[in-house]
């Protein structure tokens, strides 16, 4: 068996910072005071680790699809991100917090579907 999936709790932590973050520059005070998160955004240096989360974290699921035992968990997460950037692209303002916390909902239950099977196997 492959150890890559034995790092699917690093991304549960990432998407839990993921959704935090989120709330902070599209949360509901946000919203209520009509401000714009493009204007607001994180620092640079948020924004240059956020970016390296997200390409490691796309770079690991492709790399999943290789593992026998996480081939269906990667390709649900894959799924669930271009079903999840479908929603949001098409979505206001407003609606797009509610988008970005089921998509983060279901891809941590992915991960952390993974993350037990995995250790049930070891």
């Amino acid at each position: 068996m492959s150890s890559l999936p034995l790092i699917a709790p690093l991304f549960i932590a990432f998407e839990i910072w993921q959704l935090v973050i989120c709330e902070r520059y599209l949360g509901i005070k946000q919203i209520a005071r009509g401000g714009d998160p493009r204007q607001m955004g994180p620092s640079e240096a948020v924004s240059f680790l956020w970016t390296g989360c997200i390409v490691a974290y796309a770079a690991w699921a492709l790399m999943l699809l290789a593992s026998p035992p996480a081939r269906v968990h990667a390709l649900c997460l894959i799924g669930a991100t271009v079903l999840g950037y479908a929603f949001r692209r098409n979505s206001g303002l407003k609606r797009i917090l509610i988008v970005l916390t089921f998509e983060g909902a279901i891809r941590i239950n992915i991960l952390f579907t993974l993350s037990v099977s995995v250790w049930r196997h070891l």
